[in-house]
């Protein structure tokens, strides 16, 4: 298998892994139904800029040390388990507000808040030590001898790439109207499931803590 190809072929199993269930997916899916595609986008880069970290890991092996009940694992885990309770609280209160009768501005929410929309982003992916462990055990059937001396970088900067360009579509995907009209017709029952959803995944991270 050429190098092409095998990026090609890397390129479609890291897609289906950042369209999987989890906190990004998440964050990233609420936050563009709710306060638009500019706000999307932001968490989009910020997921992207944390996945810069995760495959720097992944690549160098370092992965191994976020393996196990390792010290720094179980600190990581700690720190995701509170971040993401954090965020569940935040939908979960949005949730039981009352609704306004008419959407506010999604594009000044993008703008005013872009730094606040990227740091979420960056922290609920950076703080996941799955998501190295995952990049490291999918890379490594592409990390076989005999490919060119920046392979490793290669594979790195299509996890990154792929990433950026892949949230901030969906991101904009989800501005679909009906999508949008039948966010806001249910938006305290979605908001509350994602709430349970991200509550969910950072009980399960404590109690791998613990």
């Amino acid at each position: 298998m050429n190098e092409v190809l095998e990026l090609t072929v890397f390129a479609g199993v890291m897609a289906l892994g950042q369209f999987s269930p989890g906190p990004d997916m998440l964050l990233l899916t609420r936050t563009s139904l709710a306060s638009g595609g500019r706000a999307g986008s932001w968490i989009g880069c910020g997921i992207a800029c944390g996945l810069v970290l995760h495959a720097a890991v992944a690549m160098s092996g370092a992965s191994l040390l976020l393996a196990g009940a390792s010290p720094l694992a179980r600190c990581l885990r700690g720190a995701a388990a509170l971040y993401l309770g954090w965020l569940a609280g935040h939908l979960l209160r949005a949730a039981a507000r009352p609704q306004p009768a008419e959407p506010s501005s999604t594009a000044a929410a993008g703008e005013v808040a872009a730094g606040v929309f990227w740091r979420r982003g960056f922290f609920c992916n950076v703080l996941n030590p799955k998501v190295a462990l995952f990049f490291a055990a999918m890379a490594a059937p592409f990390l076989t001898p005999g490919h060119p001396p920046g392979w490793p970088l290669a594979l790195g900067a299509v996890i990154v790439v792929e990433g950026f360009v892949l949230w901030i579509a969906w991101a904009w995907a989800l501005q679909w109207p009906p999508l949008k009209r039948g966010y806001r017709r249910a938006a305290r029952w979605i908001d509350a499931g994602f709430g349970m959803a991200l509550l969910a995944l950072a009980l399960r991270l404590l109690a791998a803590v613990l």
